[in-house]
Parts: structure tokens; C-alpha cells; sequence
């Protein structure tokens, strides 16, 4: 699958180029294989936006689907053209393990902001990407939001590789850097009973402060809501606004607490559009 997302994303970017572009693109990749390919590599990354422009790649719907189908959750509409150029380079480049890995890990050593979220962007369609994994983990370590985000948002590569502690730590940095958490691909079927112990220890902590308390936290509590769990859910219910109310409401759906049925049901409004499917987490921005 990861050849066949390769050729769509070559397919798709060379019709957004003309063709003195399409020319210089088709050298740079050629020249991958030869003994300077390390060497043009680097240079081609630094002149890929100057060389494809500022345009966004903005797939049509029906390339959208095709990019999900391909591999779930791939999700490339937002890439810059100087994203996809650099994603086909890299991603072509001869040789995989253990080759590959250690080339990834140089570059996102010496990229700048726009390389880093490039070279992250494109983890889906690179060889051996179980390898890339301590790499990826460092990126998640950024205070740059874009290129955390180039990693948690629209990629399918977390859900696939991260082990339960890897995942946990960048649901929490989302939170802690204001990132949302919506665009995480895998999110409701990565929750587990650990993360949400840590979104319910957040959370006191974010309200004995005296701060607000992110409306997506209880998305990750629901599933495994019980107890005094209800509880928090009970005061969001009474206490927080409208957005707080739906989420809490939404979580105590997904609770498998029998308590939480009956605690739902003193809220008949929320209720009835959880039931009918007008309330869901999607619809909550």
C-alpha cells in the first residue's frame, strides 16, 4: 500500500505542476540514486519552495478518498506542493533498512520548521516505518505547534506504530500545548483505561488552579467512566457551559457504568439528540 500512496501522491502533485517543474522534480529524484544522492537530497529540500511555490496540494474529494482508502486515515489535502515534493524525494530514495532510518533522522536533525513538518508529514509513505519510531518520538518533544501537529494531526502513523505510553504522552502534550484533539487519527479507538486516569488527574488539577478544563478531555475519560469518574461528569453537567455540558453528556453515552444511564437521563434534551445521532463528538468545535 505504501508504493501505491507514492504513486498517488506523484500522480497528484505533477498535475499541479507545469512542466519545467515536473523536469527538475523528475532530475532531483534521479539523482537519488547516484553517488551524490545524499547531496542532492539536502539541496532539493531547501529549494522546494522556491522551486514548487506556496500553493496548498487542496485535493479534490474524490482524491481525498482515494488517499483513505489507500492507507486509513491518510490525509494529505493540507499539505503544501512543497510538502508533497519533499515527501516523493525522500520517500523515494533507493535502499531501506538500515539505510533509510539513519538518512530520516539527519535530516530532521538539521531541518527547519517547514523541512520538520515535511519530513513528518510524510511517515505513512516511507520504507520500514516501524524504524522511524525513536525519531518520531523525539519530534514530539517540539514546543513548535505546527510540526507537533505535522505528527499528531491527520496521520496515520501514531495509531499504527506508537506503543500505549508513546500514545498517552502526545494525546497529554496536545492538551498542554492548546492543540486539538479531534484531528488525532485513532483517537477513540487508541483510548485506553491509563490515558483516561491521566485526563481525570488533569483536569482536578487544571480546576484546583482555577483554569479551564479542555471540553475534549472527556472524550478520552468516557469509555472508561466509573464511580467517582461520574461524578466529575455531574459537575460539568451542572457547572460548565454549553460546549462542557454536550461533552460531558457525550461521555457519560460512552460510559459503561450503569449509573451513568440513569445520570444521562436527567438531561432528557442531550439525551434524545445523543440517541437520534445529532449530537456526537463531530459536531462539537
Amino acid at each position: 500500500m505504501i508504493e501505491a500512496a507514492r504513486s498517488l501522491l506523484r500522480d497528484w502533485l505533477f498535475l499541479r505542476l507545469d512542466d519545467p517543474t515536473k523536469a527538475w522534480l523528475e532530475e532531483q529524484i534521479s539523482l537519488l540514486a547516484t553517488a551524490n544522492g545524499d547531496s542532492a537530497l539536502c539541496m532539493a529540500f531547501g529549494q522546494m519552495p522556491r522551486r514548487l511555490g506556496k500553493s496548498m496540494l487542496e485535493l479534490s474529494s474524490e482524491e481525498a478518498a482515494a488517499a483513505d482508502r489507500c492507507i486509513e486515515g491518510w490525509a494529505p489535502g493540507d499539505w503544501s506542493l512543497a510538502d508533497a515534493g519533499r515527501v516523493l524525494l525522500l520517500s523515494s530514495l533507493p535502499g531501506e533498512w538500515p539505510d533509510f532510518a539513519p538518512r530520516f533522522s539527519s535530516l530532521c536533525n538539521t531541518a527547519d520548521v517547514a523541512e520538520a513538518i515535511s519530513l513528518y508529514h510524510g511517515l505513512p509513505l516511507y520504507p520500514v516505518p516501524a524504524t522511524l519510531e525513536p525519531q518520531v518520538g523525539e519530534g514530539l518533544r517540539t514546543n513548535m505547534r505546527s510540526v507537533f501537529e505535522a505528527i499528531a494531526h491527520r496521520n496515520p502513523y501514531p495509531k499504527q506504530y506508537f506503543d500505549t505510553h508513546r500514545w498517552n504522552h502526545m494525546v497529554l502534550k496536545a492538551l498542554f500545548i492548546g492543540s486539538r484533539l479531534a484531528p488525532i487519527h485513532g483517537l477513540d479507538e487508541r483510548a485506553n483505561e491509563e490515558l483516561a486516569r491521566i485526563m481525570l488527574d488533569f483536569s482536578h488539577e487544571r480546576r484546583a488552579a482555577g483554569r479551564p478544563v479542555p471540553f475534549e478531555i472527556w472524550r478520552c475519560v468516557g469509555p472508561f467512566a466509573r464511580g467517582a469518574a461520574l461524578g466529575d461528569l455531574e459537575r460539568v453537567l451542572g457547572t460548565g457551559d454549553s460546549l462542557e455540558r454536550r461533552a460531558a453528556a457525550l461521555a457519560l453515552a460512552a460510559s459503561p457504568d450503569p449509573d451513568a444511564a440513569a445520570l444521562l437521563n436527567r438531561f432528557p434534551e442531550m439525551a434524545t439528540e445523543i440517541a437520534s445521532g445529532k449530537l456526537n463528538w463531530a459536531v462539537l468545535q
